[in-house]
């Protein structure tokens, strides 16, 4: 018997004649994250609205803890599945205080009225939103109703965590305590999570693995290092952070913004450049394409400047068809 918590056989999830995704084959370990990052319509909620249970499968099975909760012929309501789940609909009971929201999941495992309460206002609390535990949904904003269903989520206790795009409407500082929130829960209790998101920055600083959706098809899974440092194509090298791609000797080399360097002996005209604060970034035309340089401080060079770059590390995309153009672009939004 496998020992995953979540494994994924051959899903194939259709709206109609419409297939949303797959075939997908996935696996997720205990304490692990997943990330899927994606942009919009690349099947990240089909795929976490299957294993919640919201959607059937056309075809292959979902298996949680060992056990198959759903193929075309069977499928497990939500409520017997061990997940919590947070959605960017928010899906909050009207009637409901942030608090008895927050607190539902722990009547529900058999506490009582008083010590549900107090679980779910220390999460409120560590969240920073206790203040807003006598309020119901039309009272909060929809910034403040996401971070009541991130609460509620977390006081579930499930083996396996859903999140869409939770942090979507959240400040810098909200997101950062969920994060680490989310974060130590997991390591406490060993609990998994699927974490959809399109920000290349959190999935990559967050996950213990990332896959990467197109279309409903996985087209690469790996650590962060291994989806940044060795993208399978053009396509998921700029999914996953800024990527330069030059033409060399009839092969295509990614160059993140780290992996060149000002001063050399190769020549280049900046063609533009941004103060980014803590660094500046570079525009440099090349006898190869543009390649973006990242270098510390305020920018030392202006629009024209003839200036000398080096090479120190690079990615061989050779194989690809889509490269038909080198280019320097950043991921989707």
């Amino acid at each position: 018997m496998s020992g995953d918590v979540l494994e994924l056989r051959h899903l194939r999830v259709a709206y109609g004649s419409v297939v949303a995704l797959g075939p997908v084959d996935l696996t997720v370990a205990p304490g692990e994250v997943l990330a899927l990052l994606g942009p919009s319509g690349s099947g990240k909620s089909t795929l976490l609205h299957a294993v919640a249970g919201f959607q059937p499968p056309a075809e292959g099975e979902v298996w949680l803890h060992g056990h198959r909760v759903a193929a075309p012929d069977r499928a497990e309501p939500p409520e017997r599945r061990d997940v919590a789940v947070v959605f960017q609909s928010y899906a909050l009971w009207p009637h409901l205080s942030a608090l008895d929201t927050v607190a539902y999941p722990a009547r529900r495992r058999g506490f009582d009225r008083a010590s549900a309460r107090r679980q779910a206002l220390g999460i409120l609390e560590r969240l920073h939103i206790d203040h807003l535990a006598r309020r119901r949904p039309a009272e909060l904003s929809g910034g403040e109703q996401q971070r009541v269903g991130l609460a509620r989520a977390l006081a579930r206790e499930a083996s396996l965590f859903l999140f869409d795009e939770p942090t979507a409407h959240l400040d810098t500082h909200v997101r950062s305590v969920f994060l680490a929130e989310l974060d130590g829960r997991r390591r406490a209790s060993g609990a998994a999570a699927i974490y959809a998101t399109h920000d290349a920055e959190e999935a990559l600083g967050l996950a213990d693995r990332v896959a990467l959706l197109d279309a409903g098809r996985v087209v690469q899974v790996g650590t962060p290092a291994e989806v940044y440092d060795q993208p399978v194509d053009r396509w998921a090298a700029r999914l996953t952070g800024i990527a330069s791609v030059l033409s060399q000797d009839g092969r295509r080399l990614l160059v993140r913004p780290g992996w060149a360097r000002l001063g050399g002996d190769r020549d280049g005209t900046v063609r533009a450049a941004w103060f980014r604060g803590p660094h500046s970034d570079y525009t440099v035309e090349t006898a190869h394409g543009d390649v973006l340089i990242r270098a510390s401080g305020r920018p030392r060079h202006g629009i024209g400047d003839r200036v000398g770059w080096s090479l120190d590390h690079s990615w061989d995309l050779a194989g690809d068809d889509a490269l038909d153009q080198p280019s320097t672009s950043a991921g989707p939004d």
